[in-house]
């Protein structure tokens, strides 16, 4: 409990020396997440819509929701390594898939199916604020207990389940 406490602590002042050296209006850019969300739908269904009716207008508008999502990721992450912009965009594409997926099954009676699906699409969104937040050192990443945030574990309550408090905690779209 006592190693729970620390790592859930070092989590929190990450986040605090984050907000002292950039501040970030974590609200809005919480609403733009879920803009963008919508944006790769929109992609999606112009793919798809073209495809169907064979009217080669819609692949055509693609491109133009496409560069309004990549100007508003950019708002979000302001610098990255690797394939961290590639990542961060299906990490927010299969959160809300799976957000839709979790509401249909929730629509069909599926209470339990549903919930987890939400708890799914949950812990991909925190993970694509940990990992733009730099609150994720993937550098110091080793294979470890499926359930553990580190080798020090003790509670395996996981990396994923602090994280998500920790967004919780970060990101509270009702404060204006």
């Amino acid at each position: 409990m006592e190693q729970e406490n620390k790592d859930w602590q070092e989590l929190v002042e990450k986040y605090d020396q984050l907000k002292k050296q950039n501040p970030l209006d974590l609200s809005a850019d919480q609403d733009l997440t879920i803009a963008i969300m919508n944006l790769v739908s929109i992609e999606e269904h112009f793919f798809f819509t073209g495809a169907k009716t064979g009217k080669t207008d819609y692949y055509d508008l693609i491109l133009e929701v496409r560069e309004m999502r990549k100007d508003l990721l950019g708002r979000i992450i302001k610098e990255y390594e690797g394939e961290v912009w590639c990542i961060s965009k299906h990490l927010l594409a299969a959160s809300y898939r799976l957000m839709e997926v979790g509401t249909k099954e929730l629509g069909r009676g599926g209470k339990e199916q549903a919930y987890d699906l939400f708890d799914k699409a949950y812990n991909l969104y925190s993970l694509f604020w940990g990992l733009n937040m730099k609150l994720i050192a993937t550098g110091d990443v080793k294979k470890i207990d499926d359930n553990a945030i580190d080798n020090k574990d003790e509670v395996k309550s996981g990396f994923m389940g602090k994280l998500g408090g920790l967004v919780k905690k970060a990101i509270n779209c009702c404060l204006e």
